[in-house]
């Protein structure tokens, strides 16, 4: 259709031209009438999305957008043009042709459709009826549960807008270059007619194919564009943001927006969330007679949606949907969440899928002075084909992007793009781009980007991390560090790292250097060498915490801070002298095997000797181990990301990550002085909990047989810092516990106010409740305990845990001042310990929507 378009422009072209030499230019000129407009709700003032707009007696038409703008070019026209809307009285305006004219309207609710039924005490809502035949019918009219399989073309757009720009705001320098430099092109509103500011825009055409057994998915990026402030076409960032926003199945009990759980209308547990009213049940969509039934959340501050929807009469599936999300629901900085979409049968008797979704999200100033953040996303599906299952390796891939699909031809994109653009979004593009290249938002953009990831980016290269520059403990002294980066602009294949530090109070030099090579793409394929020489500590020394998707000091950096600061002798610092050769590759989607050596040297700064039973049986305090290292990562149905060697995963939809590894030591390789074996199991899940929120558990267990120096046993990290950190223990002391088998738990289970938004005077503040509980059975064979040289009669050199298992349990409230947690923790078993605390709180900032 696009390619006839195509061809009609150039075939007008041609008479236009040849008209040119025969005939007076205000004779044809006339024949082109050009209408550009907006629909607006009459009674909310709001843009319309899905409006038909149309020259009255004809096919000529369009659609609104998301934010009811239109725009209709006909050369035979009629004399009026008619916008109509289900639920709406339909209106015309008359139209002057062959000029180009603005033409808006204001569509006024129906008033014989919006008759609602009323609902006596003696007699049951007749909207619930409908509701149950919908909820019966779920599975066989969600296509994803019907069909064995489906594949189409979908083109999507992305926009990030900064709106609501305060008094103050619109007066800092920044700003007004900014608006001058938009208004140079033209001048960009929202739908109330505030400033909008374009700070990122995308386009993509794909093709995305889904096989239910094995269930599997895959997208093919063969075009795309973007353009944006501290995001880029090609960037890692660009690729999650095109994704986020284009996948809602109200067919689920819950919907994934922003991280938050939204439950859908037609939900199981829908009359716990919903009022329905039944509006008609004579409305045609796409010819097809359907219920109209509104819907609203019992509480508003619960996440559910209040909006309209339109159910098929006779196979009761979704057929069309408008939803809205208040800024009453608990979420933080949230203005409004839009979303509409439009349903297509593509089975042959059954199995829907969206043809068409729009989301809206405004996010509300953070701050007096500030701006909110405006995003808009529109997909749109066609050419679909139902149960055409492919060979499971064609699903290797979550997502493949095109070598060529960098694409910047506006031509290119006209002819190919499912809708067009009106004139507004056709010049965002451009506005962006000018933007970007204003020097004084270069400047910003910077210091942005430091911020956020913590280097100062150069060419080819970037420097960092801020957060590691100074520190100061008993041990180094005052200790400064600085380290580096390569980036992608230097070489793709391959990544240097590193670091160095020096102690003014140790007068010692410390580094790390790290080498990245990328072997393979497809399947991901890496080798790294590395090579460290710093401070360590027994109290951190933990195989939890050696792989990368785990690392605390990756996850919590108030809490990494600690670990360089302050009485770290307490913690029994050593120098850790170490090399590691470690292969990666990403056999299959999701399954991650790594196989790797590793060579160091343990030089302990404290008391510390042990016998030496597998060699010569003298007493020594240093000691040098080989070991090589096998670890698989299973993570079924895992989305992700990966932008060079940098990874992001967006989940494995509620399944768990399981990661199995198993270290063998090699005495007499490479120096080593001991041989031993390790076996380390870790799973990892998080699951809703219906309308009580969702639960996030890991469960670690561990076995190491062979008798060994306690720095190599497990050490279970304690916190006796102020600031709670998910993967310690928080009432335990650093250094309090080590085994050389255990088990635990650590559980988190957050309700999302589901509590209080049940209580009147809790429900403004949105606070929202969190329960924590963490278990530990672990134990040390007696021969590790005679292996160490007890410098101290009084004391053992460290402690076991009995028989009873180490238990802790919390309970706090987060979201105060919207970015504060408090936790609350009771040590319920080991009180009798030296120090050992019963009661302690914990704080934590999570900034969270």
């Amino acid at each position: 259709m696009q390619n006839s378009r195509s061809t009609n422009t150039q075939n007008t072209l041609t008479t236009f031209l040849f008209c040119c030499f025969l005939v007076p230019f205000s004779l044809f000129a006339q024949t082109k009438t050009v209408i550009t407009g907006k629909v607006l709700d009459g009674e909310t003032s709001e843009g319309m999305p899905f409006v038909n707009v149309y020259f009255k007696g004809t096919n000529i038409g369009t659609t609104t957008n998301f934010d009811g703008y239109f725009s209709i070019t006909s050369t035979t026209p009629t004399d009026s043009l008619v916008a109509s809307s289900i639920g709406y009285r339909p209106k015309a305006r008359p139209v002057v042709k062959g000029k180009t004219q603005e033409i808006n309207f204001n569509l006024l609710p129906d008033a014989q459709k919006l008759e609602e039924v009323t609902v006596s005490a003696k007699r049951e809502n007749p909207a619930w009826d409908i509701l149950r035949a919908v909820v019966r019918n779920r599975k066989k009219n969600d296509a994803q549960n019907s069909l064995q399989a489906y594949e189409y073309d979908r083109y999507s757009r992305v926009e990030l807008n900064a709106d609501n720009l305060s008094e103050g705001m619109s007066k800092k320098k920044l700003v007004r270059k900014i608006i001058a430099a938009i208004d140079s092109i033209g001048k960009l509103t929202d739908e109330d007619g505030g400033r909008v500011v374009p700070m990122y825009i995308s386009e993509e055409l794909s093709k995305y194919y889904h096989r239910k057994n094995p269930e599997k998915t895959t997208e093919i990026v063969y075009k795309s564009k973007a353009t944006g402030i501290l995001l880029d076409n090609n960037g890692f960032m660009s690729q999650v943001i095109a994704t986020t926003f284009q996948s809602y199945n109200f067919y689920d009990d819950w919907l994934k927006i922003l991280n938050k759980d939204i439950v859908s209308p037609i939900a199981d547990s829908w009359r716990q969330y919903y009022d329905y009213t039944l509006r008609d049940s004579l409305v045609t969509v796409a010819g097809v007679p359907c219920y109209e039934i509104k819907f609203k959340a019992i509480r508003p501050q619960d996440l559910a949606f209040t909006g309209i929807m339109w159910i098929e009469d006779s196979t009761f599936a979704l057929r069309q949907i408008d939803v809205k999300l208040g800024k009453e629901a608990n979420m933080n900085f949230i203005e409004k969440v839009k979303i509409q979409q439009e349903c297509v049968k593509v089975g042959k008797d059954f199995g829907y899928l969206p043809s068409r979704t729009r989301v809206l999200i405004d996010v509300a100033e953070i701050k007096a002075n500030s701006a909110g953040l405006l995003v808009k996303s529109y997909v749109s599906c066609k050419n679909f084909l139902g149960d055409r299952p492919l060979e499971t390796d064609f699903y290797k891939e979550r997502r493949t992007v095109a070598p060529d699909a960098k694409e910047l031809s506006e031509i290119y994109w006209e002819q190919n793009r499912h809708d067009s653009l009106t004139k507004q979004e056709k010049q965002i593009f451009q506005m962006v781009d000018t933007i970007k290249k204003l020097p004084i938002v270069r400047s910003y953009v910077e210091v942005i980007d430091i911020l956020i990831n913590g280097y100062k980016r150069f060419d080819k290269w970037s420097l960092g991390t801020y957060i590691n520059t100074f520190a100061y403990n008993n041990v180094e002294g005052a200790r400064l560090r600085i380290g580096f980066r390569t980036g992608n602009e230097l070489s793709r294949k391959v990544r240097f790292e590193g670091y160095a530090a020096y102690g003014f109070g140790d007068r010692r030099f410390k580094y790390r250097l790290q080498t990245d090579y990328m072997i393979a793409k497809r399947p991901w394929t890496q080798v790294s060498l590395i090579r460290t020489d710093d401070l360590n500590q027994v109290a951190f020394f933990s195989e939890v915490f050696k792989d990368n998707n785990m690392d605390f000091t990756q996850n919590d950096a108030i809490f990494r801070a600690f670990t360089v600061w302050g009485n770290i002798e307490r913690r029994r610092p050593f120098l850790h002298q170490k090399n590691e050769m470690i292969f990666m590759s990403e056999m299959f989607r999701g399954f991650t095997q790594k196989i790797g050596i590793v060579q160091q040297k343990i030089t302990p700064l404290f008391p510390f000797q042990y016998i030496d039973t597998q060699g010569d049986k003298n007493l020594k305090e240093a000691f040098r181990t080989t070991e090589l290292l096998f670890e698989s990562r299973w993570a079924v149905g895992e989305n992700a990301f990966r932008d060079g060697f940098s990874r992001l995963s967006l989940g494995t939809n509620n399944r768990p990550v399981i990661t199995f590894q198993y270290v063998m030591g090699l005495r007499g390789l490479l120096g080593s002085d001991l041989s031993y074996h390790k076996f380390f199991f870790r799973w990892t899940h998080n699951a809703r909990l219906g309308g009580w929120g969702r639960t996030f558990y890991t469960i670690y267990a561990s076995y190491i047989p062979t008798t060994l120096p306690y720095p190599l046993l497990e050490t279970h990290l304690g916190n006796q810092s102020p600031f709670f950190n998910r993967f310690s223990f928080n009432l335990m002391n650093y250094f309090e516990f080590i085994s050389d088998r255990y088990v635990s738990l650590n559980l988190i289970h957050n309700f999302e106010g589901g509590l209080f938004n049940r209580i009147p005077l809790l429900r403004r503040l949105k606070w929202r409740e969190v329960v924590i509980a963490n278990v530990l059975y672990g134990s040390v064979q007696a021969e590790n305990f005679d292996l160490i040289v007890q410098t101290d009669p009084r004391q053992k050199p460290f402690q076991s845990l009995g028989k009873d298992p180490y238990v802790e349990v919390g309970y706090g409230i987060e979201n105060i001042f919207k970015f504060l947690r408090i936790t609350a923790f009771h040590r319920l078993t080991y009180l009798d310990r030296t120090n050992a605390k019963s009661f302690g709180i914990r704080a934590s900032v999570h900034v969270k929507l």
